[in-house]
Parts: C-alpha cells; structure tokens; sequence
C-alpha cells in the first residue's frame, strides 16, 4: 500500500480486502485510490451509471411543466459543459434516461443530482462504475453519438 497525503493506492486485488473506505476512484496502474478526506486533486473522479425515470403529476399545469422542461435542460447543459454529465441517452417510449455522470464521490453525485430541476418528480438509480481491464482496448463513444453518419 501506497500513502501520500490523504490519499492512500492500493492494488485491485485488495479491493476487496476488507480496506473500509470509500468511495473508490481509478487510479494508474492497476491501482484504485481509497478517499480519506478531500481529494488531493480535481481530475481524481469517480465515474456512476445514472438510470432516471420522471414521474410529472397529470394534473401539473402545462405552463409550469413547461417552465420545469426548459429549467431542465439548461441545468443539464449546465452540468454537461463543466464534465459532471458525460453522457446521455434517452429511454424510447418513456420520460426516462440512462446517463455517466462523473463526480468526486457518491455526495458530490447527490448534490449534483438534486440541483435538477425536476429533481422531485425523479426516480433515480445509481451504480458506481470501475474500469475493466478491457477498457484501454475499447475505441469509446464518438462525441455525436446519434448524429448523421454521413455528415462527419
């Protein structure tokens, strides 16, 4: 086990050792870094699956769910420019998505979370993600998933 400051390295295979604290963030390596009080750094992130489903009342008037949509978005545009959403897709068929969000821990995500407009409405799962070992050999997600092929 590596310490350097608040921040302590251990390997994979002792994730699951019983080491206590939490949450846990990629690090170089092979390596995770255990959060032990604030992060020595901002690029040290945690990257959570986000599955939403919005429940808006029926008798919710339609100016107001209007004014809720637009408040919406500009909150999540907001979130999108400053990296904490990194990715979005809609579920066919439902007033629902499926989301990465990124964010220093599990709290950092909840505020995050909570700052949505619709926030009260919302049923929300999160599952924290870890990198696989397959990851570096993936090619990723083009920035414009859904765009026109043809067009770039």
């Amino acid at each position: 086990m590596l310490t350097s400051g608040r921040v302590t390295c251990v390997r994979m295979q002792e994730r699951f050792g019983g080491i206590g604290a939490s949450p846990l963030l990629a690090c170089p390596a092979g390596a995770i870094v255990v959060r032990r009080g604030p992060l020595p750094c901002k690029f040290l992130r945690m990257e959570f699956l986000v599955e939403i489903e919005v429940a808006l009342p029926a008798d919710l008037d339609e100016d107001r769910r209007s004014a809720l949509v637009a408040a919406e978005f500009e909150r999540g545009s907001a979130l999108a420019q400053a990296g904490v959403l990194r990715a979005i897709w809609r579920v066919p068929g439902r007033l629902a998505n499926r989301a990465i969000w990124s964010a220093a821990d599990a709290t950092a995500l909840h505020e995050a979370l909570v700052s949505l407009p619709l926030w009260p409405y919302m049923d929300v799962a999160v599952t924290p993600l870890a990198r696989h070992p397959v990851a570096s050999a993936c090619r990723g997600l083009p920035a414009a998933l859904g765009a026109d092929p043809a067009a770039g």
